[in-house]
């Protein structure tokens, strides 16, 4: 297979990015390679509301795999089945996320760009195909194992007024929602430990005790701009 298109988003790493697709305030774009840049590609797309991106855990490949994986959601230390998980570490890194389908865009020779949002994919990821999303797809009476919504775990985030205003405003809601989402390791507990999480060119640090996670502190990124929306 060969990647048709890559996403773009605002999390140049692996850290921060929510562990499923649906956070609506998170915003990416679908660039596609040369080869497939031709408009008739995505002709009627756009009567669709969401999309399926095949993708590839670009991050995440390693030599040989492993038949159990230990799942962040149940603490790291418990095994499943790789079948049983969603963990980017499979036989074929694939991964598969919804998306909301925002607009499609003409960019010159870029061609046609979709703007999705809902986006849990790293900056420049590869898209081996896109799908319309049908609501076939959806089964309302589907049991989510160890991944359903009891075992979900919001945190209350306090990020001071000053900090967020260097968050320019349109990216705000989404990063505050992926913050809720507790971006640590399900493991790691430890009050006085400071995270940095990079998102949009910003390193963003905080802390987390108990339930409320608190943005410490706010530092740009060294190095060249990241590309993305």
């Amino acid at each position: 297979m060969q990647a048709i298109a890559r996403v773009y988003t605002d999390f140049p790493s692996k850290f921060g990015v929510p562990r499923q697709s649906g956070v609506t305030g998170l915003r990416g774009e679908v660039v596609f390679e040369p080869p497939f840049r031709h408009p008739d590609a995505v002709r009627g797309l756009e009567a669709f509301s969401h999309i399926w991106l095949i993708w590839q855990f670009s991050l995440a490949q390693r030599e040989g795999w492993s038949a159990t994986v230990r799942p962040p959601r149940l603490g790291g230390n418990v095994r499943v089945g790789v079948f049983a998980s969603r963990s980017p570490f499979r036989p074929n890194p694939i991964g598969l996320s919804s998306v909301r389908l925002e607009g499609i865009e003409t960019r010159g020779a870029q061609g046609p760009v979709l703007l999705i949002s809902g986006v849990d994919m790293v900056d420049g990821t590869p898209v081996y195909d896109i799908k319309p999303y049908l609501r076939a797809d959806a089964h309302m009476d589907a049991r989510e194992g160890f991944s359903g919504p009891a075992r979900e775990h919001a945190l209350r985030v306090d990020f001071p007024p000053d900090l967020l205003s260097r968050i320019p405003e349109g990216l705000r809601a989404g990063l505050l929602e992926a913050l809720r989402q507790d971006p640590r390791p399900s493991y790691q507990e430890d009050p006085s430990r400071l995270y940095g999480m990079p998102f949009a060119g910003q390193d963003v640090r905080f802390t987390v005790e108990g339930d409320v996670l608190t943005v410490r502190e706010i530092g740009a990124i060294p190095g060249p701009p990241i590309q993305g929306v």
